[in-house]
């Protein structure tokens, strides 16, 4: 060597270079065909969070289902009808009103569909009576597919319950809870068979409301209300079957669904259920009690109209001639707050609790009478309607003029027909008063202000200016086609 420096060709760095790169790549093919790239810690959380095996909790439902399911059947009807469209809408129109669009309508015999539930081992299923109303023949499947021919054992029209009868061994029956007890907020299980095809369905929600009266429904509305209000969905089909508690007892039948909206659902309680039930199977029909008088809700308005502001009760707007109530010595006006001790707030309830109590027994009431609380014992009797005399017309005469409304005195000839003692006759009403807003007519007959019955015109217009000045609401007691009724409205001062 002698000392310079080697000069090597440029070919030759090119070739190592090249050589180089080679040996990178073939390293990085031989790492990822050997798997050695090692995974980060998220990507190996998520696929052990993917693959565990521990077991999930168990839905509180499934064992209500579980329980419940069996004994919930499918009842196939085929029923006389006058309606000539889809049978299907009867159910589905069963709230505010039909619809129809003044549809013809004759005598046919068309398949219908609900659900109901076995109460007892011995093959009695409660229902509504709507489902099976007008029937012909009934079939029942349970759940189990088997299939039985059943009979009406009796029918309510006035709740909406009825009961049929199946016969057959080993039948699963339904525990029955207390709705006494719910409370909003409570869960609350609808099993039934929606469709009329989707058999075994369970829906969830909550007890949402109760209490719910004066609802309209299509089909026949239940004279006596009192229903459970819940968000649990519930279709056509539905009709009959169980609302369940979270511990798989009954707690109501669902009933009637709000076509118009969504969430809203309504049951019959089951203890007016089982109540009614319990009569249809021993007698085949319901047996009722009756005080005797037309009742109206008193309103903290109507409250505060009469002097007695923040006072509850139900308000006697008319005593029926020789009934319990008129033999003991109640009278309109009086205010009922008390029922066999307990307190009264509510008509449609203070309804309930007198229809239920057996015919001759002796209840024991508390009134409101010109503010003072007196004491009443009154023997009840077996439910008995009755007809009020219609309202003649009558020619104009005198008029007097407050709150919209123009009035006139009744003749003599006139308070006889109606058999009334004393009132006054609306003969006009100005268009968007007061009076018009809550409904009265001309031909109304109007016989009290406040508590005080009114003689005649110049009465009427005494009273109303009084109510006037002491800045109270008018409450009128009015009369139209027999039929009595509180209407309350505010004076412009």
């Amino acid at each position: 060597m002698d000392g310079k420096p080697v000069v090597r060709p440029r070919s030759y760095f090119v070739g190592a270079a090249a050589l180089i790169m080679a040996g990178v790549i073939g390293g990085l093919g031989l790492s990822a065909g050997l798997n050695l790239q090692r995974n980060s810690n998220a990507t190996s959380a998520e696929l052990a969070a993917v693959t565990s095996s521990a077991p999930l909790p168990e839905s509180p439902f499934v064992s209500v289902v579980d329980k419940a399911l069996p004994a919930v059947v499918f009842i196939d009807v085929r029923k006389r009808t006058t309606d000539a469209a889809d049978p299907n809408d009867e159910f589905m129109r069963r709230f505010f009103g039909d619809g129809g669009g003044g549809t013809s309508r004759r005598q046919q015999r068309v398949p219908s569909s609900g659900s109901g539930f076995l109460i007892d081992p011995n093959g009695r299923i409660i229902t509504n009576n709507h489902v099976v109303a007008n029937s012909d023949e009934i079939t029942v499947t349970l759940n189990d597919r088997r299939q039985f021919k059943a009979k009406v054992v009796g029918a309510d029209p006035e709740t909406d319950v009825a009961v049929i009868q199946i016969e057959g061994k080993n039948l699963p029956f339904l525990p029955l809870g207390d709705s006494d007890k719910l409370r909003v907020g409570d869960w609350a299980i609808a099993i039934g068979n929606p469709l009329g095809e989707l058999r075994g369905s369970v829906t969830v929600g909550i007890v949402s409301a109760q209490g719910r009266t004066n609802l309209n429904i299509f089909g026949g509305t239940p004279e006596y209300q009192d229903f459970i209000q819940t968000d649990a969905s519930i279709n056509f089909g539905n009709s009959g079957g169980p609302l369940c508690n979270i511990r798989g007892e009954v707690i109501g039948i669902n009933t009637a669904i709000n076509t118009s909206g969504q969430g809203i659902g309504f049951a019959v309680p089951i203890n007016l259920a089982r109540h009614v039930a319990e009569q249809l199977v021993a007698h085949g029909t319901v047996k009722r009690s009756m005080l005797g008088v037309m009742l109206a809700e008193m309103t903290p308005e109507m409250a505060e109209g009469f002097g007695l502001a923040g006072q509850q009760g139900v308000l006697i707007q008319r005593v029926m001639e020789d009934s319990p109530a008129a033999r003991a010595g109640l009278e309109r006006n009086d205010i009922i707050v008390e029922y066999q001790g307990q307190p009264v707030s509510d008509m449609q309830k203070l309804r309930l609790k007198v229809a239920d109590t057996p015919a001759g027994t002796k209840v024991n009431l508390v009134v409101i009478r010109e503010g003072k609380r007196m004491p009443f014992a009154v023997t009840l009797k077996d439910k008995d309607d009755r007809t009020a005399a219609a309202t003649p017309d009558a020619p104009e005469d005198d008029k007097a003029a407050l709150g919209g409304l123009t009035v006139r005195s009744l003749r003599e000839l006139e308070l006889s027909k109606l058999k009334i003692d004393s009132g006054v006759m609306v003969t006009d009403v100005e268009d968007g008063s007061p009076a018009d807003e809550r409904g009265l007519q001309p031909g109304d007959i109007i016989e009290q202000v406040g508590q005080t019955p009114v003689k005649d015109e110049a009465t009427f217009t005494r009273l109303m200016n009084a109510q006037k000045r002491a800045g109270r609401p008018a409450v009128l007691f009015v009369t139209r086609n027999g039929n009595g009724q509180y209407v309350t409205f505010r004076l412009d001062k």
